[in-house]
């Protein structure tokens, strides 16, 4: 496994100290032929003895996002100076721009107000491996403000493993690792919740028992603007791409997720649906950028018109994955 996948522990205690909080990003809804938002910008770490977390959360990103864009950075104490880029630009998921979409491949839930022409992005938390968030179409079920947890017996004997005993309710307030606001989904017997949480950490990570987790001041500003009933998408798709209307056409490989702890995120196979296929071997793109950034994975839009310059040293994979 990738080895920001063990960095729970070392963030916990970043949060403890101060890692700060802060809302989603809002970006123009594009046209209806368009799916590319936002743009890349860069920023130099400080010399703060802060964690990579710290960077994420000030720019509304996720960790695991921020690694990918950054590969080589080191997650617990960057080097002052280093210059990282911010991957805010994106290509919205393949899917109808209504409610909540959550693409689990990239880490992140996006919003679309009805009525409003603008979509909001926000990084999000996701199942752990053995504690999957499954794919699904339903609905938000029920507002909870302050909700209690009540850890379920899988989660008592997980924890359990560990040597730490759960108690059976954990109230509501500052110490509840649901937060202060929760969306319940209408999926099974209401299991699966948005929800908030008493730490920064695991934003951007698969750190969850299932449920979907946003920073504290992201779940309080989805909670106040989502309305009972929101369809909700979630998607697991690590490769998106698109046409735009001036012809460039652009992919986007965000990290597969792992099936288990041997698999290596960066390195495992990625399936290709058969329009997938089209787009890299049509005629008008570069076969050899698109299987570069199937490589690199960076979570980043990557422009692919044949004739584009591939980047130097780019490495190339011996064949695309198949579906």
């Amino acid at each position: 496994m990738k080895p920001a996948y063990r960095l729970v522990g070392f963030l916990l205690l970043a949060c403890l100290t101060g890692v700060r909080s802060v809302s989603a990003t809002e970006y123009p809804l594009p046209p209806d032929n368009s799916r590319l938002i936002g743009e890349n910008t860069t920023t130099a770490v400080p010399d703060n003895k802060r964690p990579l977390e710290d960077i994420a959360a000030k720019y509304k990103i996720g960790l695991l996002g921020m690694l990918e864009a950054n590969p080589g950075v080191d997650p617990w104490l960057p080097k002052p100076g280093t210059e990282l880029t911010i991957p805010a630009q994106m290509l919205l998921p393949d899917t109808p721009r209504e409610g909540i979409v959550v693409n689990l491949a990239e880490l992140r839930l996006y919003y679309y107000p009805k009525g409003e022409n603008k979509v909001i992005v926000y990084p999000i938390g996701i199942g752990q491996l053995g504690a999957n968030t499954p794919t699904m179409v339903t609905s938000v079920r029920q507002k909870i403000p302050n909700p209690t947890w009540t850890p379920t017996v899988n989660i008592r004997k997980r924890y359990a493993k560990e040597g730490i005993t759960l108690p059976g309710v954990v109230p509501a307030g500052p110490d509840n690792p649901m937060g202060l606001f929760a969306l319940r989904l209408a999926r099974g017997s209401g299991q699966y919740l948005i929800h908030g949480t008493n730490a920064d950490f695991g934003i951007g990570m698969r750190v969850s028992s299932g449920c979907i987790r946003l920073r504290p001041d992201d779940i309080e500003a989805l909670f106040n603007s989502v309305p009972k009933g929101t369809r909700v998408q979630v998607i697991n798709q690590p490769v998106k791409y698109a046409v735009e209307p001036d012809g460039k056409r652009y992919i986007e490989v965000h990290q597969p997720l792992s099936h288990n702890e041997k698999d290596d995120p960066q390195t495992m196979k990625i399936a290709l649906t058969k329009a997938a296929r089209s787009f890299i071997h049509s005629p008008k793109s570069d076969t050899a950028l698109a299987q570069a950034a199937i490589v690199r994975r960076s979570g980043m839009p990557i422009l692919i018109n044949r004739g584009e310059p591939l980047e130097k040293n780019a490495p190339l994979p011996a064949v695309l994955q198949q579906q």
